[in-house]
């Protein structure tokens, strides 16, 4: 085999393994869809590629801190709009073993993130733009004075920002933006949300917790243990298109990009880097993401060290 052929079957393999898991197309998304690579160009279509003997077929998810505002969800939802305005988003991830690439079935997911103006359910003295909050005001106690707009995060800030100040006891029982679903027989799980906003310090994301081993009851998912902590990311083409939409185009916060976030480990889809599309020119439509997570369901990342 010549090198450009060996090139040609590396690049392509490359592709298969890092293609997002599926597509699922949100209401009103049609012709003229803007579509964002997860990865090396390859956006949306699940490879039917198989690994060879002693290879792994999906790269392991990137772990993340979890952040402080993480709240053990007892919430078994698909839809965790509530009353938030925004842009919807369906949000649809696949959970697959990265050693044997099997679908995990039967796998809690949990998912959190902001609202479109920065603040978090259970946290909102905390997170609004007032004294604390992203965006603006006194920074968080623990977090150092003259923090820059982009680039690093103030230590302890809200959303995880550099994985400092611990977790944070809720302050209200606000729970919209937050929710669990198990996984089916082909790994999926699928959620109706909107579309995140930002705040001081960090870019555009969704928290993610993915647990096995344990089993549902009265008080929602219980045992087990959580395999995969991490966070997902959105392409910066898809946050200024959204920032030309109300209630975004309202925020007065100041932005970071995805280049300037210091969790994201710029990776692409193996860091979290979310495949989305949306009518083109008309985000306020309503966009779909899609991302396969490789994890190793032995392993415990809780994300509280990272």
């Amino acid at each position: 085999m010549s090198e450009n052929q060996k090139h040609r079957r590396d690049m392509t393999r490359r592709r298969a393994l890092v293609a997002g898991g599926g597509v699922v197309v949100a209401a009103g998304i049609g012709v003229g869809v803007v579509s964002t690579a997860s990865a090396d160009g390859a956006a949306g279509k699940e490879s039917s590629a198989k690994p060879t003997a002693g290879e792994a077929c999906y790269r392991l998810t990137s772990e993340t801190t979890e952040g402080p505002y993480y709240i053990d969800a007892d919430k078994i939802r698909r839809d965790i709009t509530e009353d938030r305005e925004g842009i919807p988003m369906i949000l649809r991830l696949k959970v697959v073993d990265s050693d044997t690439c099997k679908p995990l079935r039967g796998a809690a997911v949990d998912i959190w993130h902001c609202d479109a103006l920065g603040i978090y359910s259970g946290y909102e003295s905390l997170s609004s733009g007032g004294p604390g909050g992203p965006g603006g005001g006194t920074p968080p106690t623990d977090a150092p004075t003259g923090t820059p707009p982009t680039g690093t995060p103030p230590t302890g800030g809200p959303g995880g920002g550099g994985g400092g100040g611990g977790h944070e006891e809720p302050t209200d029982d606000k729970r919209y933006l937050r929710g669990t679903q198990l996984t089916d027989k082909h790994g999926y799980v699928e959620f109706r949300t909107v579309f995140p906003g930002w705040y001081r310090g960090r870019c555009v994301h969704v928290h993610t917790k993915v647990h096995v081993g344990g089993k549902m009851t009265a008080s929602g998912y219980e045992g087990g243990h959580t395999c995969h902590t991490g966070q997902l990311f959105f392409a910066e083409s898809a946050v200024l298109d959204s920032a030309k939409v109300a209630p975004y185009s309202t925020s007065t916060t100041e932005r970071t990009t995805l280049d300037d976030d210091t969790i994201y480990p710029g990776n692409g889809a193996e860091g979290g880097l979310l495949a989305l599309k949306y009518p083109k020119g008309k985000i306020a439509k309503g966009v779909s993401a899609t991302l396969t997570l490789g994890v190793d369901p032995d392993e415990t990342h809780t994300g509280t060290s990272a």
